[in-house]
């Protein structure tokens, strides 16, 4: 199976992630295909970075700060978070390819632009072959996909994006495509040193959960 990249529009490091990506998949075919981080996080019962004071503005900072150093072009959207459906399904009903990937992200995190609701996006509906943007983001088909995609990262493990899905290995965030790489041209990497003894650290402690 090809490798699978799990993202979501609302994700910067998944921007951030993305030129990186579309090197990889030259080389490895891997598959763009987005999900709803909303939904991952209410499984876990955890909160995003930005619904976290402090890590909010730390995260944003983080976030300008790498792609400033990494020379790529950011400007944040109006607003973060956003509700990043008609987004993920705008992807999805245009084919979820990687230029349809590029395009939707360039919008939201290149000019810095809305991509809320079908008025936000409307002017990516033609270049992406959509005539009625409206009417192909409210398709029952573009949402059962969005949900399925969803289920499936979630039944997989993931647990956050962007999220890249090697055989049964994920390697998550944009400070893991290194080790992503490396895994990809070793799959036996986690077999040899301490890999295998941390894989089965015993736990000594636990916080009790809140509620």
């Amino acid at each position: 199976m090809s490798p699978i990249w799990y993202f979501d529009f609302i994700s910067p490091f998944a921007y951030l992630q993305l030129p990186r990506m579309r090197a990889l998949a030259e080389r490895w075919e891997i598959q763009p295909r987005p999900i709803l981080f909303g939904a991952v996080l209410a499984h876990h019962g955890q909160l995003g970075p930005a619904e976290i004071e402090g890590k909010r503005e730390f995260t944003y900072r983080m976030v300008q700060w790498t792609a400033d150093a990494s020379g790529i072009a950011l400007r944040f959207p109006p607003a973060h978070p956003f509700n990043p459906i008609a987004a993920l399904r705008l992807c999805i009903a245009a084919g979820s390819g990687w230029q349809v990937v590029d395009a939707i992200f360039a919008h939201i995190w290149k000019h810095g632009l809305a991509g809320d609701s079908a008025g936000t996006l409307a002017a990516l509906a033609a270049p992406l072959g959509i005539a009625d943007i409206e009417r192909a983001i409210a398709s029952a088909s573009v949402k059962e996909e969005l949900r399925a995609n969803t289920e499936e990262a979630i039944a997989r493990g993931v647990f956050g994006v962007p999220t890249l899905k090697v055989g049964r290995e994920l390697f998550w965030g944009n400070d893991a495509t290194s080790m992503a790489v490396r895994f990809l041209e070793q799959p036996d990497l986690f077999a040899h040193g301490e890999y295998p003894r941390i894989s089965a650290l015993p736990i000594a402690a636990q916080r009790p959960r809140s509620g």
